[in-house]
Formats: C-alpha cells, structure tokens, sequence
C-alpha cells in the first residue's frame, strides 16, 4: 500500500522540481500552438502565485502560473495551459493536496505530523481537502467521465488514496507524478466541469 512507504522528504523536494520543468514544457507547447479561438500568437500574461509548503529553494518556480493572452486585435482571449504544481485555486502545491490528503488516511500519526510540520498545513485544512475529494471532486463532470479509466478499485470513499493506489508505480512520487498527470484538466478553468 502507497502509504505504508510514503515518499521522502529528498524524494518530496525532487518531485516538486520535476513538477517545475513539467509546467515550463506545458507552457511552451501551449504558446507554439497559438489561440486556440483566432489561430494568433500568445503573448506571455503569466501571473503571480504563491504556493504555501514549498521549500524556500523552490519558492521561485512556484512563485507565477504560467499563462497567455492572445496578441491579435479583437480577440485577447487569456489561455493557461494546465498546470503540474497548481490545482485550481488552491494556495497549496497540488502534489501536497494529494499526498497529504491521501497519507491522512492511513500513516501513522507520527509521520502525518512530521509531514503537516513539512508543509505547514492545518488540521483544518486537511480536512476541507478530504471534502473536497470526497463531495467536490466526485461531482466534477470531469471525474464522471474519467472514473472508467481507472478501474472499479477506486473507492470515493478513500480518494485520492484510493487514486494513488491506482497509478502506483515503483515509489510513491511515481504514483503521485501520475495522479497530478490525470488531474491536468482540472487545473483549468475549461477544464474543472460543472456538479
């Protein structure tokens, strides 16, 4: 089980770099493509974030969110790619909304302190994100079309340990890289599909 072994804090600052250059190769795919309404160029229109539990060596490339604005007259529709280290809103890296949500369910107290000590997130906090993938997100248009593509071994019940478990590869931050992959879309406003 993914959370018997939960992912070093090594691993942890490692998976988060990686997220980084994800994000960067998104964006450029996403420029060279052009407006997707009008065909013209995308200009850069990135905005500021500041995503809370993220190492002060890797605050900077959590600092913006990557986005666009077309160039063409009459048209300057913003697009933003989607995104590995942001979901949605959220203040918090999105690697942290799943694994710490997920360690919640069945780490020892012991490492789910040192974890929440990790990342500076409250009890309070967890416990919104757990009603979020538990009422939330199992409402999504987009999880209703995606929960075939998983298997009937994800039980909403335990989301997103039950996800992790899904995707688990060889360690814990594989499983993670490919839960975050899966959630892409939801980390557009296109993307995030109505109740």
């Amino acid at each position: 089980m993914f959370y018997q072994n939960p992912p070093s804090e090594a691993s942890l600052y490692t998976l988060l770099s990686q997220l980084e250059k994800l994000d960067q190769e998104l964006a450029e795919e996403t420029q060279e493509k052009g407006c997707r309404f009008c065909g013209g160029r995308l200009d850069s229109a990135c905005y500021p974030r500041k995503a809370r539990g993220v190492p002060a060596e890797l605050e900077e490339g959590f600092s913006t969110r990557h986005s666009f604005c077309c160039a063409r007259e009459g048209c300057r529709k913003r697009i933003t790619p989607p995104s590995f280290r942001f979901l949605g809103r959220r203040v918090y890296a999105a690697a942290w909304v799943v694994l710490l949500t997920a360690l919640a369910q069945g780490v020892t107290p012991g490492r789910a302190r040192r974890l929440r000590e990790l990342v500076g997130v409250s009890r309070r906090t967890l416990q919104r994100w757990r009603q979020w993938w538990r009422q939330e997100f199992v409402g999504t248009a987009f999880w209703k079309c995606a929960r075939g593509r998983v298997g009937s071994a994800v039980s909403e019940s335990t989301l997103p340990l039950s996800l992790l478990e899904a995707f688990s590869g060889n360690s814990g931050a594989e499983a993670t890289m490919a839960l975050l992959r899966f959630l892409l879309p939801l980390t557009t406003c296109s993307g995030r599909g109505a109740k």
